[in-house]
């Protein structure tokens, strides 16, 4: 039976040192991978779906684009054919002009005579009046189509001049258009750039929560094949208690590499103050009991990993977290150094370590006041 118990704790130190390693290479819990993969598709879904609303966009621009063009190739036979009419109107009012001014010289030169002789001609005083009426209206003729040939003129060149105004609103607009259909397009081209960035993190963090959980299973199964045998290793660990410092308590793990985290620190990945202090140390260190008392808990919780809990009377507790193996049972009685397992990462851990928790009356307290 001793070998049996030897050769499973044995086992246990081996998985879980394995999988200690993997978290603290990683840096990063299974749930902080979990709550990342979940950021991450959060992102990923917001791009994608503004990147639909930047198409949509460029779509309604590039046919705003198509339309306007099509509205100037109109203007532009417009103002084509307008200047055309304005080339007719003053060719007929340059010829009319020029008309004119061939009989006005003409009578000049002539000295009116011709006209006189026309109008002395005349066979009787109708045949003249006829004649003299000839004569005026062939003036008023000329002065009614030179000031109808000006009106067409002017007319024209208004007409012209509305249209290429006309054509220079829509140039302007085809512009501002044209300026954003790249601006979208810009835009469009970074958020790609952003989605390709986010699904890359994706399978980088899908990579690494396979392993996370390739591991937390492992552990699991070694969990269960531990259960299975009799409950929580407690082979007696070798040697005697050891006691350090001068305080109440002695530390509970003096073997430690570095403080990783103090009680009261707020970290990144956890807004919660932390309750205790965490003694960052290599996978095996031993952990002590702080105190003489009793041990009320010694099993494994999800978050805890392999934990202790030892009530030290008058409302005085404390916890040992994250163990890899464990030394003590539950109800048992432990003196004051006496080893209760082994450091270790299971549980909600991002590296071997110890988590160190210190209660008054169920109140988490610094335990540095008792160090």
């Amino acid at each position: 039976m001793k070998t049996r118990t030897r050769k499973l704790a044995g086992l246990l130190m081996a998985v879980t040192l394995t999988a200690g390693m993997a978290y603290n290479v990683n840096a990063v819990t299974l749930n902080e991978a979990q709550q990342k993969a979940d950021e991450l598709e959060e992102q990923k879904n917001a791009a994608e779906a503004e990147q639909a609303s930047l198409a949509e966009k460029l779509e309604t621009i590039l046919a705003d684009v198509q339309d306007t063009q099509e509205k100037l190739e109109d203007k532009k036979a417009e103002v084509a054919e307008v200047e055309e009419e304005l080339a007719q109107a003053q060719i007929d009012a340059s010829n009319q002009y020029e008309s004119m001014k061939v009989r006005i010289k003409y009578m000049y030169e002539s000295g009116g005579n011709d006209m006189v002789a026309v109008l002395m001609d005349s066979e009787n005083m109708g045949d003249f009046l006829n004649k003299a009426e000839y004569v005026s209206k062939i003036s008023e003729y000329d002065r009614n189509e030179l000031e109808k040939y000006q009106e067409t003129v002017e007319k024209v060149e208004q007409k012209e001049e509305q249209i290429q105004q006309e054509y220079q609103d829509l140039d302007t607009l085809q512009t501002e258009l044209i300026t954003k259909q790249e601006e979208v397009q810009t835009l469009i081209d970074s958020n790609e750039a952003e989605l390709a960035d986010i699904q890359s993190q994706i399978n980088e963090n899908a990579d690494l929560l396979q392993e996370l959980q390739a591991a937390a299973e492992q552990e699991r199964r070694v969990q269960e094949e531990q259960n299975s045998g009799g409950g929580v290793v407690t082979t007696p660990p070798p040697g005697g208690n050891v006691i350090s410092g001068n305080g109440y308590f002695t530390h509970p793990c003096p073997g430690y590499s570095y403080r990783s985290s103090y009680f009261g620190e707020v970290r990144d990945f956890d807004p919660v103050p932390h309750k205790g202090h965490d003694y960052a140390a290599p996978a095996g260190t031993p952990t002590y009991a702080a105190a003489a008392g009793k041990v009320v808990i010694a099993g494994y919780s999800t978050s805890a990993g392999n934990w202790v809990v030892i009530d030290h009377g008058d409302g005085l507790v404390t916890k040992y977290m994250h163990h890899s193996v464990l030394y003590v049972s539950a109800g048992q009685y432990v003196e004051k150094g006496q080893q209760i397992g082994g450091v270790g990462t299971t549980g909600y851990s991002t590296g071997n370590h110890l988590h160190f928790q210190v209660e008054l009356n169920g109140v988490a307290v610094n335990p540095d006041l008792y160090l």
